[in-house]
């Protein structure tokens, strides 16, 4: 078993066949996902993800037909389906059916919700190479729904990604409208200069993710100084360690930095063991 979703009451394995071309979602994007982790039969932060799905659904003018609880309990129950040592990935969804296109995010009472969980292996602690994104932007709140995590935000990712592929790294760093450093292509980033952690201050045009929180939070009961603030590009061609925090790989270290070459360093080595011993503290069974 690859792929496990719950939809309509019912499990489904494999790829279920559940948008047609007239829903909405299909049509105008009205989408929205989380992603948490589940491994060594623990699921750090569910429960977060569970509330942030909600949040992202209301964000879009959706009416979530699920409280948290009940998606957290499905997240739990689909886990233990799997067994204690798969390695998965926990994405519950919401997205509208009806609507047209007077209605950004479809009508509300259409809202569909589904959980799919799926083998995913884990890349966490392992070293990346991270580019700077020439070609897009992160974009406002003004101009996209930058306080959902919706799906149509991705495509825009997804272009940078394409370009610093093509350029042999593996994720890139994308600044804001600004031109200040807003996060990675998929997860957030942190640079260390001096034993002091920096990392760009929320400022609505990216998503303060669930695991850079904790990473915050871990390093600080730590006694580690982690510093919300504008990071400028420039900063991250002299800083100590690159680290980036996401769901995919968790804390990874930056091994290379455009021409740079970095050495996984004592504080993002530290970030990972803090989250992986915390992250083992969430047992799901």
């Amino acid at each position: 078993m690859d792929t496990l979703t719950y939809w309509n009451g019912t499990w489904h394995e494999g790829n279920p066949a559940i948008s047609g071309p007239r829903d909405h979602s299909f049509w105008l994007g009205s989408t929205v996902f989380d992603g948490g982790r589940a491994f060594d039969g623990c699921g750090p932060d569910l429960n977060l993800h569970a509330e942030r799905v909600v949040r992202s659904a209301r964000a879009l003018g959706l009416a979530p037909n699920k409280t948290p609880g009940e998606i957290l309990d499905l997240m739990h129950e689909t886990i233990r389906r799997f067994g204690s040592e798969a390695e998965l990935y926990v994405r519950p969804m919401f997205w509208a059916t009806r609507g047209g296109q007077g209605l950004v995010s479809g009508d509300p009472d259409s809202t569909q919700f589904l959980l799919c969980v799926y083998h995913s292996p884990m890349s966490a602690g392992t070293p990346l190479t991270l580019g700077l994104c020439r070609t897009i932007r992160r974009p406002t709140p003004e101009s996209a729904p930058t306080n959902a995590k919706a799906s149509c935000l991705y495509p825009n990712s997804g272009r940078g990604m394409a370009e610093v592929l093509a350029r042999g790294f593996q994720n890139g760093v994308v600044l804001d409208a600004l031109g200040n450093v807003a996060e990675t292509c998929s997860t957030n980033i942190f640079l260390v200069r001096n034993g002091t952690v920096a990392t760009p201050v929320p400022n609505g045009t990216f998503l303060a993710g669930i695991t850079r929180n904790r990473v915050i939070k871990l390093l600080r009961s730590a006694g580690v100084e982690v510093e919300e603030r504008t990071v400028c590009p420039d900063e991250l061609d002299d800083a100590d360690e690159l680290f980036t925090t996401g769901n995919a790989g968790k804390v990874q270290p930056v091994s290379r930095y455009e021409s740079r070459d970095l050495q996984p360093g004592l504080i993002s080595r530290r970030a990972h063991e803090l989250y992986m011993a915390f992250a083992r503290t969430q047992r799901v069974f």
